[in-house]
């Protein structure tokens, strides 16, 4: 558990402490937790409608965190829920065939005003795209974000060895990718 996190979570369980103890658990993870549902959702607005989910989703639950993970463990997993929750709803309010959410957020990422990256970084992304869902999510939380395996475990539910396979088979579709695209 990071510095001061069981600190924290003892203010946002009680009530006289819980608003400010929020407003700095916000101001601790609201960017972390932002690039996160960024990079599987792909576009700003959405992001943003999704980590506010996401606080009021913890604010809502705090007294039922047991702390049996890190503070940020259980706050990546809310985020990555909602996030799937959210690109599930999408999915069958337009009726997309599971192949085309990777072209919806691709345009999603084209579209977007916020995107910095220059041809290499988008083509970058495109690969990534092409990834299954929860290749793509573990390539990026491994690839970006630099999280241990164990800790992805918490998160995602899933076994280390499980995580690893998706990482090693996401990384070298990316790289397949990569080489054999004429973009």
């Amino acid at each position: 558990m990071e510095a001061g996190d069981h600190e924290l979570i003892m203010e946002l369980k009680q009530e006289n402490t819980r608003d400010l103890a929020f407003h700095r658990l916000v101001k601790q993870y609201e960017e972390r937790l932002y690039w996160h549902i960024r990079k599987i959702v792909m576009n700003h607005e959405d992001t943003d409608d999704i980590l506010q989910n996401t606080f009021i989703k913890v604010w809502k639950n705090i007294d039922n965190f047991r702390e049996e993970s890190s503070l940020f463990t259980w706050l990546y997993r809310i985020a990555t829920n909602e996030s799937i929750t959210f690109l599930n709803s999408k999915k069958r309010r337009s009726l997309l065939p599971l192949n085309d959410v990777s072209d919806y957020l691709m345009e999603n990422l084209a579209a977007d005003p916020y995107f910095e990256g220059d041809k290499i970084q988008m083509k970058l992304q495109h690969a990534i795209l092409q990834l299954p869902e929860k290749q793509r999510i573990v390539f990026n939380m491994k690839y970006f974000d630099e999280i241990k395996y164990e800790d992805m475990s918490v998160i995602l539910n899933t076994s280390v060895g499980a995580l690893k396979a998706s990482y090693h088979h996401a990384a070298k579709k990316v790289e397949e990718f990569l080489k054999n695209s004429d973009w």
